[in-house]
């Protein structure tokens, strides 16, 4: 897992390790993951509301 991870303010959907990072985060698969990222951007915060999750 990359140091930083937690500290980013995006989703790197490319970066395998962040995009299963964030899906088990968010209790999502990372097809649904990359769902999110396609209809709302990657920014965390914006990924959380439209998944309904609190953001990270």
């Amino acid at each position: 897992m990359p140091i930083e991870l937690h500290s980013k303010t995006h989703i790197d959907i490319y970066d395998r390790t962040a995009r299963q990072h964030w899906a088990h985060h968010f209790g999502v698969t990372e097809e649904r993951l990359r769902k999110a990222v396609t209809m709302v951007g990657s920014r965390l915060s914006t990924v959380a509301d439209y998944l309904g999750q609190p953001a990270p």
